[in-house]
């Protein structure tokens, strides 16, 4: 019975590895209520902050942002974010999927490209493509830290002030439920009227200001793009949090059906060798 021996042993070896993917299935559902839950309570306060950045800019014409006027440079800059752990189906590669996509457009219009890496995932992919990374951002735990993706972000923003590069682009992962997120590449940079504005903007407001307009408008579109990274990740991490979900259980349902398959076959070989046994006994009985 040296194969049934093997047999019992693969079986054992699943068994233990459906464990784990049970385990972990169990840990990011529990995560991902959390996750989903600051995710769509920094929604509203990005909503808001975007119709204010709206109103405040049209109200002050004589005063233009840096973040809203286009410049003439042949570099983009990407923040990617991208999970610090695997194990969560194609949510990576999708979205670094799409970064590759707008790469290659810009590099065809002759471009070049350099990025802010947020998460594991991004930096080990854009050094392995030969991408210029200005900046990293990892090991951000289960909970955004707008204090960690300050600096990062702060490198493109400085850069784009300067006329170092025309546009910042932002790729995430959006969450829209449990089974679907989307990989998304925005512009960040330039601030355009229809960002700005969206589809809810509605007439126009009055403001005082204090102590300056100047100074007012630059800290508020400040706010508001960090408003915007930080969405980012926590979409992103929403995002991880289900897919994991969903590859563990497709892990553990797999398990399951090859430990069945692995006890068909052991039973097959183990009654087999029974019937070989007992047509021995048989044989050796009649001939004496």
């Amino acid at each position: 019975m040296a194969a049934g021996k093997e047999i019992r042993g693969k079986i054992k070896s699943v068994e233990n590895t459906k464990k784990i993917t049970k385990a972990m299935e169990m840990v990011a559902a529990s995560k991902m209520r959390k996750a989903q839950e600051r995710m769509q309570a920094a929604r509203p306060y990005g909503e808001k902050i975007r119709r204010v950045a709206a109103n405040l800019g049209k109200a002050n014409p004589e005063y233009v942002h840096p973040f809203t006027q286009p410049n003439d440079a042949k570099k983009a800059g990407f923040i990617v974010v991208t999970t610090d752990k695997g194990l969560c189906g194609g949510l990576n590669t999708n979205v670094l999927r799409a970064f590759t996509q707008k790469v290659r457009q810009l590099k065809d219009e002759g471009h070049g490209v350099e990025a802010v890496a947020v998460g594991n995932k991004a930096l080990g992919f854009l050094n392995r493509a030969g991408v210029q990374v200005v900046a990293q951002s990892v090991q951000l735990g289960d909970t955004p830290h707008l204090e960690k993706l300050i600096g990062p972000v702060k490198v493109l923003l400085d850069a784009y002030v300067e006329g170092r590069i025309n546009a910042i682009y932002l790729c995430y992962t959006k969450f829209l439920n449990t089974m679907k997120q989307e990989p998304v590449v925005e512009t960040l940079l330039p601030l355009s009227d229809d960002v700005l504005n969206g589809k809810h903007q509605r007439g126009s407001w009055d403001y005082i200001y204090e102590p300056d307009a100047n100074q007012v408008i630059d800290e508020l579109l400040l706010r508001y793009v960090e408003a915007l990274v930080y969405q980012s990740v926590a979409e992103s991490m929403a995002s991880e949090q289900s897919a994991r979900m969903v590859a563990m259980k497709a892990a553990t349902d797999n398990a399951g059906n090859v430990i069945n398959e692995l006890k068909l076959v052991y039973n097959k070989t183990r009654q087999a060798a029974i019937t070989k046994e007992l047509s021995e006994i048989v044989a050796g009985a009649a001939a004496v």
